[in-house]
């Protein structure tokens, strides 16, 4: 059995990485099975997660994980697709991967209170000594990797950026239940697990409140976080300013 190593329930979602969460979710929808680990990075064969452990093979990287799980398991995760549709899925997860990943980032990096609040856990078990340490080596490794991927924009360009994706993505969409017709394509795992990522309650952003604008996708992420984590609290992940208005 496979064994998907990745990280943990976190800021209101089921995985708190979304690299981990697109792996797990194709391995729902390709029906193999596995169980699930909590791992380091550093014991990846590429020095990220998530990563797979099939029988003593390791596979690091999802898109060469998923490669491994079709050809492995005779899966086609584009079943039903025609050429120029599995052209176009391929074109949008690159667009997802590659360029709107990074437009999310500053939002949950780089705003300190998310900061704070978020990915400066990730060192809770570090000694208090160095936790701040690695905290700012965190952030500088974040800074470096957007700005190489993004160029010199500002914040507010990189907004701008992102909500181009957004709308690229909901004009593919449009009413359909998914990205490519009635049932899933192996790029609505990675749409889903980016935009849930994005709009989780967890983390307040311009780009959130941006993607708030898009009714189609923000339902879609609801309708994929209910059939894939049926058990999530996905709507009760409200972070606490949206909590205390519910409450008022």
């Amino acid at each position: 059995m496979i064994t998907l190593y990745g990280a943990a329930p976190m800021f209101g979602l089921p995985q708190c990485g979304p690299y981990v969460m697109k792996t797990e979710v194709q391995l729902m929808i390709a029906d193999v099975p596995y169980v699930a680990a909590p791992a380091m990075p550093e014991h990846g064969p590429k020095g990220q997660i998530p990563f797979i452990d099939d029988g003593g093979v390791r596979i690091g990287d999802s898109t060469f994980i998923r490669l491994h799980i079709e050809a492995r398991y005779g899966v086609d995760l584009d079943a039903g697709l025609t050429p120029l549709e599995r052209a176009q899925a391929w074109a949008v997860e690159r667009m997802l991967e590659n360029h709107f990943a990074w437009t999310t980032s500053p939002g949950r990096y780089f705003i300190p209170e998310n900061f704070e609040k978020g990915p400066a856990h990730f060192f809770d078990a570090a000694p208090p000594a160095l936790r701040r340490e690695l905290q700012e080596e965190l952030l500088e490794e974040v800074h470096f990797r957007t700005r190489a991927a993004l160029g010199r924009h500002g914040p507010d360009e990189i907004v701008e950026l992102g909500v181009l994706s957004l709308k690229a993505l909901s004009m593919l969409l449009g009413d359909q239940p998914y990205l490519f017709g009635a049932r899933p394509a192996g790029v609505d795992a990675t749409a889903f697990a980016m935009l849930a990522h994005l709009t989780t309650p967890f983390f307040d952003s311009p780009l959130r409140r941006r993607a708030q604008a898009f009714p189609n996708l923000t339902a879609y992420v609801d309708r994929m976080m209910a059939q894939f984590y049926p058990g999530h609290p996905w709507a009760g992940a409200a972070a606490p300013a949206e909590a205390e208005l519910v409450a008022a």
